[in-house]
């Protein structure tokens, strides 16, 4: 079993592309209501879908990079807009916290083994 993508929605499809295509990741569906993007590395894809209400989301998607620092300022360069710089946190992971045109949460994040593998792992199955 493997997680196929996650569908964020948005208010603005034209804003919302070039913002996660300004993140580095490539868009290879294109319509006026859904758009979808592949990550450059693993094969992950998430997309985004119009919504023509207001969006009241509270999830929060994810995006990993072993080099997060300099990623962060070269997107603070190129005019990315970011609400926390990279952190180190509690639970061994360091993120840096944005937000994209439609207010949906976004992390950036290095984890490296603590990402599938924390101190405090457990291996639960039925």
């Amino acid at each position: 079993m493997n997680l196929n993508q996650v569908t964020l929605p948005v208010n603005d499809m034209e804003l919302s592309t070039k913002f996660y295509r300004s993140l580095g990741f490539t868009q290879i569906v294109d319509t006026p209501h859904y758009a979808r993007f592949e990550c450059p590395e693993g094969g992950a894809s998430f997309s985004l879908l119009l919504e023509k209400a207001k969006i009241t989301n509270s999830a929060v998607i994810y995006f990993e990079h072993e080099a997060l620092d300099s990623w962060v300022n070269d997107l603070k360069a190129r005019g990315v807009n970011v609400d926390q710089e990279p952190t180190d946190q509690s639970y061994l992971w360091r993120e840096a916290i944005l937000h994209d045109p439609s207010g949906n949460k976004i992390k950036l994040y290095w984890a490296g083994e603590n990402r599938l593998h924390p101190p405090w792992r457990v291996e639960k199955r039925n």
